[in-house]
């Protein structure tokens, strides 16, 4: 993947952001279009390269697309099996949950994405697929992979063997496009953008932090979704505030949905100034503005269940815990080794980078707090969009710090090193 070398300076943040909206919406959002029978139209869709493999990928479905300015409809028509290889790009939601709609919707189909995403497991969700009644036949697990078919349902109600959103999606995407109930069960607490937005658009569905159930399903409707403002964009600026002495910032619109905003919740135990304002809902989700103050940082503990709740913005509270007093522990987060980068190795190579020492484990990190200061060097971000994004918190602070590429940015949010930029302009 090319790109550019960039490099952060440090300086405190100022002023008014606002961030792209919510990447994991956006896929759902989608594929509820493409399941509908009226057209739905989307509002404020991710334009990152992840959201668009999925658009791409439902395209070569026969969903049919329309964009007018900022609003992408989706036209409600029957999907039918790809004339070529889906290819996912760089997105595991994309390779997951299209891998459930196709099962559901008995779609013989062949995924393929990136080198990176080559390399991430498909087994978790290609097997509870299989117990469905798909026929799937993967690479050892792994992309590239092949669905023949779905000759019969067969189960209809999972046990996840751990919490995974995507896993969960795929299967209730499966029941969607089947038209049969299923249930979820093992789910502790995971994202439910699913949920939230299946029930928005009137189906008929229950769920907890533990289960969910998708009745036999109804049609969607269709009308308007407007998507929130992604809270893994929105928390790089909440994770450099926090840390840049004299920074006071303002991110609006953004997505607070409690199984996402466990970064808040580790910041603020950290010593951190968070006002959540003008709380609403939006499309189902819930909504606010964002007012981030710095104040100086304290260790703290962070569990697996708060971890979860904050999965992706663990590079982030690495970084702020680099800049507390004591040692922050932060435990339950093994599945980061199989992210788009061995993200446990990537933090402990980046705070390596400043002088500050963390411990990396199979499923837990301890970072030792201290005051980082960049040496000579170049982080390596291994195509890793929040890899790169971190150290460009890093740089608030403990900079200049350079990354080798600024491709892998386009994955997530365009336009990132600029906003940043704007915001120590002010």
């Amino acid at each position: 993947m090319a790109g550019t070398v960039v490099t952060f300076l440090p300086g405190p943040l100022r002023g008014r952001v606002d961030v792209p909206g919510d990447k994991s919406i956006s896929h759902r959002a989608l594929i509820a279009g493409a399941c509908g029978t009226e057209p739905l139209r989307i509002a404020r869709l991710n334009p990152g390269r992840d959201v668009r493999a999925t658009r791409e990928a439902l395209a070569a479905m026969g969903a049919r697309i329309e964009t007018e300015g900022d609003v992408v409809s989706m036209l409600a028509r029957g999907l039918h099996p790809p004339r070529g290889v889906l290819d996912c790009m760089n997105s595991g939601s994309t390779a997951r949950m299209l891998l459930g709609v196709c099962a559901g919707a008995n779609l013989p189909a062949q995924f393929d994405g990136d080198a990176s995403l080559r390399r991430r497991p498909m087994d978790p969700v290609a097997a509870q697929l299989r117990a469905f009644g798909a026929r799937i036949e993967s690479t050892d697990g792994h992309l590239p992979l092949q669905l023949l078919g779905r000759p019969e349902i067969e189960t209809r109600r999972f046990i996840l063997l751990a919490p995974s959103a995507q896993v969960k999606s795929a299967l209730l995407f499966a029941g969607l496009f089947a038209g049969v109930e299923v249930q979820v069960d093992g789910d502790h607490g995971s994202r439910d953008h699913t949920e939230r937005l299946l029930r928005y658009l009137g189906a008929d569905i229950e769920w907890n932090a533990r289960s969910v159930r998708l009745a036999a399903p109804r049609p969607l409707r269709g009308g308007s979704v407007e998507v929130a403002g992604d809270f893994s964009a929105a928390a790089f600026f909440i994770a450099a505030a926090a840390i840049t002495p004299g920074s006071a910032i303002t991110i609006a619109d953004v997505g607070v949905n409690p199984t996402r905003t466990g970064l808040l919740d580790a910041l603020r135990a950290m010593g951190t100034l968070i006002d959540v304002r003008d709380a609403r809902l939006r499309s189902g989700e819930p909504v606010a503005d964002l007012a981030v103050e710095y104040r100086p940082l304290t260790a703290t503990k962070i569990g697996a269940d708060l971890a979860l709740r904050a999965i992706d913005e663990i590079p982030l509270l690495a970084i702020a815990a680099a800049f507390a007093k004591g040692t922050t522990t932060i435990t339950g987060i093994a599945q980061l080794r199989s992210k788009e980068s061995d993200r446990i190795a990537a933090i402990a190579r980046l705070l390596d980078l400043v002088s500050i020492r963390a411990i990396a484990e199979p499923r837990a990190l301890a970072v030792l707090g201290g005051d980082p200061k960049a040496r000579p060097g170049v982080v390596e971000t291994h195509d890793d969009h929040r890899i790169a994004m971190a150290a460009a918190v890093l740089g608030c602070v403990a900079g200049p710090l350079s990354i080798d590429s600024d491709a892998s940015l386009d994955v997530s949010f365009p336009g990132f090193a600029a906003v940043l930029r704007g915001l120590r302009a002010i």
